[in-house]
C-alpha cells in the first residue's frame, strides 16, 4: 500500500459527485482504475455495480465491498482541504477512502497466494432511499456460495458490525385544496397538517431499550410564502435492535396518521424503504478474526455492534458478514466530514489481514 498514492485517489473519488440513483460517474472511474491494474476481470452490472476479480485457489470466494453513493445531491460543491493529520470534505469518509482502499487491495493482493477468488465490489444504492439496492444484487450474484463478505467503511475503524440494525422509513404526504392566503384564509393547509403530525409524532414513546430512534429526516412542501400549501411531504427513519418494537411502531404510525386523514386533507402513511436485520454471535469466527486483525495492527479500542451497513443483506439471509472501519473520522453526512490520515495504515494492514484470516477459516457458517 502506498499512503500517498492512496490519499491521491481518495480525493480524486470525493471530488466525483455520487448521489444515491447516481453513481454512474464515480462506477466509471472505478472501473477504469481497475482495469488500469491489469485486473483479469472487471464487470458492471445492470444497475451499476463494479466486480473487479482476483484470482486465487479453490475456496468459495470472499467479496470485499464498499459503497459507491453520497448523501450529498449532485450539485454540492465537493471542496476538500487537507491539514497534516486530517483529509476534510463531504463524502470523504463516507465513503471515498473506503474505495479507493479497494483500489490498493487491488494492486497488493495480485501478489499474495489466495486461497479463493476476491471480489472486489463498488456497489450502489447503501445511503437514504437506496434500500441497499447494490447489495440485493451483489448477495443475489454469488449468494452463500462464499466464504464471507467483509463491507468497507471510512470512518468506522475499531469497530466490527456483526449485527444487523433493522430500518424502516416511511412517506408522509398530505393534500389539501390549497388557495391563496388571504382570498381562502380558512383553508386547511397541507403544510399546517404536516406541522400537526410532525408534533404528534415527537411525543411517540421511544424505548431506550432495546435502543430505538426516530428521526424526522425530511420536510417540503407549499407553493409560495402567500398560498396555502395543497401538498407536503415528511420522510421518517425508525430503526431498533428489535424487530417486534419496529413493528409496534408500525402500528402506531399507521394510527397516528389515519386519526388526522379526513375530508378536508388526505393524509397517507408509505414505507418507502426497509434494511433487514441479522446477526452473527459475538463469538463466531469471522467475528473473532476481525476483533484478531485489529488487535494486531495496534487498535487498542475495538467494539462488537450494531450497525444498519451494506452487511445487513447477508447477514438477513444467514450469510457470515462484517463491516469493518478502515480509519477514523468524523462529522458524517456533513461538509465538514473528516478523515484522520495516521490510522490509515492500521485500518488497511487489519483488513489485508482479515482477508487472509477468513480464508484459513474453513467451512465457516452461522
Amino acid at each position: 500500500m502506498d499512503l500517498d498514492r492512496w490519499i491521491e485517489l481518495t480525493l480524486a473519488i470525493q471530488s466525483i459527485p455520487a448521489p444515491t440513483f447516481g453513481e454512474s460517474e464515480r462506477a466509471a472511474f472505478l472501473r477504469s482504475e481497475f482495469k488500469a491494474l491489469g485486473t483479469i476481470r472487471v464487470d458492471q452490472d445492470e444497475i451499476g455495480n463494479i466486480f473487479a476479480l482476483i484470482p486465487g485457489a479453490d475456496a468459495p470466494p470472499l467479496i470485499v465491498s464498499a459503497h459507491l453513493d453520497t448523501v450529498f445531491p449532485s450539485k454540492t460543491e465537493l471542496i476538500h482541504r487537507r491539514t497534516r493529520s486530517r483529509i476534510i470534505g463531504p463524502g470523504v469518509g463516507d465513503n471515498s477512502v473506503a474505495l479507493a482502499a479497494l483500489l490498493e487491495l487491488g494492486r497488493d493482493l495480485q501478489d499474495r497466494k489466495l486461497a479463493g477468488d476476491v471480489w472486489l465490489v463498488a456497489n450502489v444504492g447503501e445511503e437514504g432511499l437506496g434500500n441497499l439496492r447494490g447489495m440485493r444484487e451483489v448477495v443475489a450474484r454469488f449468494g452463500d456460495q462464499v466464504t464471507a463478505y467483509l463491507v468497507l467503511e471510512g470512518m468506522a475503524l475499531g469497530h466490527i458490525y456483526h449485527r444487523a440494525l433493522p430500518v424502516r422509513r416511511y412517506r408522509v404526504t398530505i393534500r389539501t385544496k390549497g388557495g391563496h392566503a388571504w382570498i381562502h384564509a380558512g383553508r386547511t393547509s397541507a403544510l399546517h397538517k404536516l406541522l400537526e403530525v410532525g408534533m404528534r409524532l415527537l411525543e411517540l414513546p421511544i424505548p431506550d431499550a432495546p435502543r430505538t430512534t426516530l428521526n424526522i429526516g425530511r420536510m417540503e412542501g407549499g407553493l409560495s410564502i402567500n398560498s396555502i400549501a395543497d401538498a407536503a411531504v415528511l420522510e421518517i427513519d425508525v430503526r431498533s435492535e428489535s424487530e417486534a418494537t419496529l413493528e409496534e411502531l408500525d402500528r402506531q404510525l399507521m394510527e397516528l396518521v389515519t386519526k388526522f386523514h379526513s375530508n378536508r386533507a388526505k393524509v397517507e402513511l408509505t414505507l418507502v424503504g426497509s434494511r433487514p436485520g441479522g446477526d452473527l454471535a459475538a463469538d463466531h469466527p469471522l467475528v473473532m478474526a476481525a476483533l484478531q486483525s485489529l488487535t494486531k495492527a495496534g487498535e487498542r479500542d475495538v467494539y462488537l455492534e450494531y450497525g444498519s451497513t451494506d452487511a445487513n443483506v447477508p447477514l438477513n439471509r444467514g450469510i457470515p458478514a462484517v463491516c469493518v472501519g478502515i480509519t477514523k473520522g468524523g462529522e458524517a453526512h456533513t461538509a465538514r466530514e473528516y478523515i484522520d490520515i495516521r490510522p490509515m495504515r492500521k485500518g488497511y494492514t487489519a483488513v489485508l489481514d482479515l482477508i487472509e484470516m477468513t480464508f484459513s477459516l474453513n467451512g465457516i457458517s452461522t
